[in-house]
């Protein structure tokens, strides 16, 4: 994350910005103007939050007045700090997913829906990356492991069932060449359903056999740079340095673990949700809260800045 000196944060400019969606979930963009501060660019609405204003009353002010909608509900998603050359942003980034009227232009800036893996195709500022990004990922994601190999394909089918979206398979006890049978046959099922799949980096030679890769935290450490030609590179944190090197490598979010105790790994002491909170602060990555997570930690997980809740059991008994 971008380390602000005393004199930056003081002239820190807070902005928040909604990541506005339809029913057909397209968010809405709109172009800023060329005269603006990185004009010619696409942008989410949004704006400055005001000396003693909350970022959300901002938010709910600035739709109104520049798309003429009321927000019903916003949800946080994530917080960026990015400093450019001549000025110095925080921007507080919620999801609204309920709101009232029709949105239009009051200053004639063009505006689309765009569907969120469309997203990449568009010019943004730079400090909108990473919420590109969190604006593509769903709040929860699920952790496929093998400690029960028979039943690894009925616990993936239960998970798409089930609404998951972005799942991981951690396949550590099966042989190399059995990891890779059950990957081609669970990526397949995860087109089907529009899922996200990722294998754990324990997984050796399976890079390219899904959509992507999450990195345990050794080989996260182990690496120096993002590995080319990959869609979608997750990582395991346990620490800030591990979180300031998944982002100064490019990784494209993270899980952070444990926040809470768990049964498999019982004498690790969890982090709780102050420090989870102070960790994510300081990280322009979307953060999965990881470790004794249920679906009624993710309000909690949100609210400290994380993206969702990651879990191996969770999603198994409950339908989203």
């Amino acid at each position: 994350m971008v380390s602000l000196s005393n004199h930056e944060r003081l002239n820190l400019i807070r902005v928040a910005v909604g990541i506005i969606k339809n029913p057909q979930g397209q968010v809405l963009i709109a172009l800023r103007d060329d005269a603006r501060h990185q004009g010619g660019l696409w942008e989410f609405s949004g704006g400055k939050i005001e000396v003693g204003e909350t970022a959300e009353h901002a938010l709910k002010r600035e739709l109104k007045e520049e798309l003429g909608i009321e927000v019903v509900h916003a949800t946080p998603l994530i917080t960026i700090q990015h400093q450019y050359p001549d000025k110095a942003v925080q921007l507080q980034v919620f999801t609204i997913d309920q709101f009232t009227g029709e949105p239009h232009s009051a200053e004639n800036q063009p505006i689309q829906w765009v569907n969120p893996s469309d997203l990449k195709n568009y010019a943004f500022p730079a400090a909108n990356l990473a919420i590109i990004t969190a604006a593509q990922l769903p709040p929860y994601y699920a952790i496929l492991d093998d400690s029960e190999p028979s039943l690894l394909t009925a616990k993936l089918q239960t998970l798409l069932a089930n609404g998951l979206k972005l799942i991981q398979a951690r396949l550590k006890t099966l042989s190399t060449e059995d990891s890779h049978v059950f990957i081609q046959q669970a990526y397949s099922l995860c087109q089907q359903h529009g899922a996200i799949l990722l294998i754990n980096s324990a997984v050796k030679q399976a890079n390219n056999l899904a959509d992507g890769l999450h990195l345990t935290s050794r080989d996260l450490m182990a690496m120096q740079s993002r590995p080319a030609h990959i869609q979608w590179l997750a990582a395991s944190c346990h620490n800030h340095v591990e979180l300031q090197h998944a982002e100064h490598i490019g990784v494209d979010f993270v899980v952070l673990a444990p926040v809470l105790a768990t049964q498999t790994h019982p004498d690790t002491a969890p982090l709780g949700w102050q420090q989870f909170a102070e960790l994510v602060n300081q990280c322009n990555l979307p953060v999965y809260a990881l470790g004794g997570q249920t679906l009624a930690d993710l309000t909690t997980a949100q609210h400290a800045g994380g993206q969702g809740i990651a879990a191996i059991r969770a999603f198994l008994s409950l339908q989203l």
